[in-house]
Formats: C-alpha cells, sequence, structure tokens
C-alpha cells in the first residue's frame, strides 16, 4: 500500500503521516455503481481516492437527484469531513463513477492529524477550497446555462473523469443527475448530435469535441 501511498499523496504529505496512513489506514475497492455512502449515514471514515471516479450526489425532498462533483485520484470529500468534524450525518450519497480503490482513514485521526502534520492541515484546507469551486461552478451551471449547455459540460465532466470519450449512460440515467425528464434529454442529445458535438450509437455516447 506505501507504493500505491506514495505515487498519489507523496508530494502532499510527510514520511512521518504517510507510514502512519499505512499503518491504520483500510484499503477499499468497489466496483462502478456501487454506492459508498448514503444519505443519513454516520461517517466513520475519510475516503482517500487511490484510483478510479466517485460521484458525489444531493437529493432533494422528492427523491430527486442533482450530482454536485466528482471525486478523482488524490481527493478526499469535503462534505464528508464536514459531516466528521460535526459528527453529523451525511446530506451526500457517493457512487463509484468507475471502479474505485480507496484507503479508508478512522474519522478519529481527523483531527489528530490536524494539529500534528502541517501537511495535512494544508490537503484538508485545499480539499475544501476544491469542492467549493466545484458546488459553486454546479450552481452556476443550473442558474445560468440553458439545458442543451448544461447537458454538454456534464457529458464533457464525465468524459474527463472516466478517462474515455464514450460515455456509457442510459437518457434515464442522465435526466436523472441533471434533474430533468428522459424526453428533454433524448430531443436534446439528438440536437447536439446534429450539431456534431456528439455521436449516439447503440450502447454509448461519443464526445466528438473534447
Amino acid at each position: 500500500m506505501i507504493e500505491e501511498l506514495r505515487q498519489n499523496y507523496g508530494y502532499l504529505f510527510e514520511d512521518e503521516l504517510l507510514k502512519e496512513i499505512e499503518a491504520i489506514g483500510v484499503i477499499k475497492e468497489l466496483r462502478a455503481n456501487t454506492k459508498l455512502i448514503e444519505i443519513g449515514d454516520y461517517i466513520k471514515y475519510i475516503p482517500l481516492l487511490i484510483n478510479g471516479a466517485i460521484k458525489i450526489i444531493r437529493e432533494d425532498d422528492d427523491g430527486d437527484e442533482l450530482v454536485l462533483y466528482y471525486l478523482e485520484r488524490g481527493d478526499t470529500c469535503a462534505m464528508t469531513l464536514a459531516c466528521c468534524m460535526g459528527q453529523t450525518k451525511s446530506e451526500i450519497r457517493a457512487i463509484g463513477e468507475t471502479d474505485v480503490k480507496l484507503i479508508m482513514i478512522p474519522v478519529q485521526k481527523m483531527s489528530e492529524w490536524l494539529g500534528k502534520y502541517k501537511s495535512w492541515q494544508n490537503f484538508i484546507l485545499q480539499s475544501y477550497h476544491n469542492r467549493m469551486l466545484e458546488m459553486l461552478e454546479a450552481i452556476d451551471t443550473i442558474a445560468f446555462l440553458r439545458m442543451d449547455d448544461r447537458l454538454l459540460k456534464y457529458l464533457r465532466d464525465k468524459a474527463m473523469v472516466t478517462h474515455d470519450d464514450q460515455i456509457h449512460a442510459t437518457h434515464k440515467e442522465i435526466s436523472e443527475d441533471l434533474h430533468t425528464s428522459r424526453v428533454v434529454i433524448s430531443r436534446l442529445l439528438k440536437k447536439l448530435e446534429n450539431e456534431g458535438k456528439i455521436k449516439m450509437n447503440r450502447n454509448n455516447i461519443k464526445i466528438i469535441d473534447l
């Protein structure tokens, strides 16, 4: 595990912290579309992402979902950290966008390392900052972009985090992520295809212009 740690976090953390993570961290592997965190869960571990991508979702009172942001290799989730610090229930759902590999750190280490390691403090603050910018971007997207522009951005973001220009998702799944109807998504996908921005195949959607 130490080699994977060094590859992903060696430039961030000092050797002493890397050794502590190796000693107490638990490796967890999940298949794509597997749920890591559910809304209402108490958070017992802080996830450090080694490989893959995770989708962070918010749900409204009617059960409709909205994608807030994605986590990639070397990331952790600010919403998870906030729940750890406040000892509150999770307000987000985390699902594997791809197959993922994580190191799970017991929450008890959160405050201990904040005082013990400057690199951990910097990492946590930077993670809060990055996730906040991504949530602001999500708000701006909803507030200021037309649905066809939102859809194209969603497809490009998905391609970026999966490192694959072919999107394997149904129209229904896309509509749920964007909090709209399947009929709207189908119509707009056809519009984007006619504009030469995507190509719809039988089992995937290929992004023409990333």
